[in-house]
């Protein structure tokens, strides 16, 4: 099992790349981790909002494979403490998935077939974060969890 961040659109900003790298250095101690950016549109003004969802997402479904679990970060997402996280994040690994690919979308969210081969929505909070800066939150929320299911003391409660 892999875990796999499909991000729409490259980090920009050097503390949001910098704060990825450390945590996505810190996971490879627990489970093969990647992130995996997806180049950010060309010309999008003479797109619409539904024709950017629909092409960002081609290029999400052409990155995921059948067997893999794909588990979108939206904002309309189940919500989870760090503890409830890290339980649900101990099933899905269970589920037996070549690997499981969390996703951040666009701008305008995901189209409507990205979101059918979905198995499920998270969402980190109902405030809502830059797509560079959720990379960084969730790789370190991701580190939590498997921080709480080693019993090591990096989350306290």
């Amino acid at each position: 099992m892999e875990i796999k961040l499909i991000t729409v659109g490259k980090t920009d900003v050097p503390w949001v790349r910098e704060g990825l790298e450390l945590y996505a250095s810190r996971l490879k101690h627990y489970i093969p981790f990647s992130v995996v950016e997806i180049p950010e549109l060309k010309k999008v003004s003479a797109l619409t909002q539904a024709q950017i969802k629909e092409k960002e997402g081609e290029l999400i479904l052409k990155l995921t494979g059948p067997q893999e679990l794909l588990v979108l970060l939206d904002e309309h997402g189940h919500e989870f403490r760090s503890l409830e996280f890290a339980e649900h994040l101990q099933k899905l690994l269970s589920r037996g998935a070549k690997s499981l690919v969390f996703v951040i979308g666009g701008a305008y969210g995901f189209s409507d077939a990205v979101y059918n081969r979905s198995c499920e929505r998270i969402s980190l909070s109902r405030m809502t974060f830059s797509h560079q800066m959720v990379r960084t939150i969730f790789a370190e929320q991701l580190y939590r969890a498997f921080t709480i299911l080693k019993g090591e003391p990096y989350h306290h409660e």
